[in-house]
C-alpha cells in the first residue's frame, strides 16, 4: 500500500471523554475510504484533525506525507474539505464562487475566469452557472460545494457526510460524480450515516465505536463476517417465520426451498442477503456488550 494517510494511536478527549481514543488506520493513494459510527463516534472529530482544523491529544497523523501538526501548511496546501454545510456565498452566482475561490487561491483574472468555466462544465453547472446561489437545490448546492473544493485539485478530499439532507436522485448523483473523482486519482475520505453509501462509494469502510475502530474491511469483507444468504419465510403478515441458511447456489436454494415444503410451513419465500446495517449493528452491539461485561 502507498499510504496518503496513516494514523496511529491518535487520541482526542474532551473533558474526561475520550472521543477518538487509540485510532489506527492507513489510506492508499487513490482510495475511497468509508468511516462509519453512531453520533458521537469520533468521526467529524477524526475528519478535523486531519484536516489541521483541530490538535490531537497524542498520537500522530500524516496526510499527503506531511505531519498533521508539525507540518500543517503543507497538508493544507494538498486538500479540500467539504463539510455538511456547503460553503458557498448565497448572494453571488455559481460562476461568481469560483472566481472568488480561484482569485484567493492565488491565480489571475483570465486564469480564474478559465478555471470557473472548466468547474462548471465539470461539475454539471452550466445551466445554472449565472444563477444566484440562493435559487438552487440541495444537490447542486453540493455539486458547487465539490467544485469549489477542486479550484486547486488536491490529493486529499475530505468529505463529511456531504449527502445529509439530499433527495435520493442527488444523493446518486453526487455518488456518480464523487466516482469521477476517485478515478482521476483523488484520495477520497468519506464519513457517512448512510450505509448503503458507503457500500457503493468506498474501497474499505471502518466501522468506528466509541472513538475505535471496530471493524475494517471491503464491503464484501465485512457483510462477509455476518454469514452468508439465508432464505427467509414470510407469514401472510409478513413476518418471518422461518429462515434457513443458504450459498446462494441454484442447488443449494432448492435445498433450502424443500426444507420449508418438508416443514410443512405456508407462506412467501425471499432470498436475503448481509447487509452493512447487519454489520453496522453487530459490531456496535457486540462492543457495548463487551464494555458492560
Amino acid at each position: 500500500m502507498n499510504p496518503t494517510i496513516e494514523v496511529q494511536g491518535l487520541r482526542r478527549a474532551f473533558g474526561a471523554k475520550a472521543v477518538v481514543d487509540g485510532l489506527d488506520l492507513t489510506v492508499a493513494r487513490g482510495e475511497v475510504f468509508a468511516l462509519l459510527g453512531p453520533n458521537g463516534a469520533g468521526k467529524t472529530t477524526t475528519i478535523n484533525i486531519l484536516t489541521t482544523l483541530m490538535d490531537a491529544d497524542s498520537g500522530t497523523a500524516r496526510v499527503a506525507g506531511f505531519d498533521t501538526r508539525t507540518h500543517s501548511t503543507e497538508v493544507q496546501r494538498r486538500i479540500s474539505l467539504t463539510g455538511q454545510s456547503a460553503a458557498v456565498d448565497d448572494a453571488l452566482s455559481a460562476t461568481e464562487n469560483l472566481i472568488m475561490f480561484s482569485r484567493l487561491a492565488g491565480l489571475d483574472r483570465v486564469a480564474a475566469r478559465r478555471r470557473a468555466a472548466d468547474l462548471i462544465e465539470r461539475f454539471d453547472l452550466t445551466d445554472a452557472a449565472s444563477r444566484r446561489v440562493r435559487t438552487f437545490s440541495g444537490g447542486m448546492r453540493r455539486r458547487l460545494d465539490l467544485a469549489l473544493s477542486f479550484v486547486v485539485t488536491p490529493e486529499v478530499l475530505f468529505l463529511d457526510e456531504p449527502t445529509t439532507g439530499l433527495d435520493t436522485r442527488s444523493r446518486r448523483d453526487l455518488w456518480d460524480l464523487i466516482r469521477t473523482l476517485a478515478a482521476g486519482g483523488t484520495t477520497v475520505f468519506l464519513t457517512t450515516q448512510y450505509l448503503e453509501e458507503a457500500d457503493q462509494l468506498a474501497d474499505r469502510i471502518a466501522v468506528l465505536h466509541d472513538g475505535r475502530i471496530a471493524a475494517l474491511g471491503t464491503p464484501a469483507e465485512l457483510k462477509a463476517r455476518i454469514g452468508g444468504d439465508t432464505v427467509e419465510l414470510h407469514d401472510a403478515r409478513g413476518e418471518l417465520v422461518r429462515e434457513v441458511a443458504t450459498d446462494g447456489s441454484i442447488a443449494d436454494l432448492r435445498r433450502a426451498l424443500d426444507v420449508l415444503e418438508a416443514e410443512g410451513r405456508d407462506g412467501t419465500v425471499a432470498l436475503r442477503r448481509p447487509t452493512l446495517d447487519d454489520v453496522f449493528l453487530a459490531v456496535t452491539t457486540t462492543r457495548r456488550t463487551e464494555e458492560h461485561a
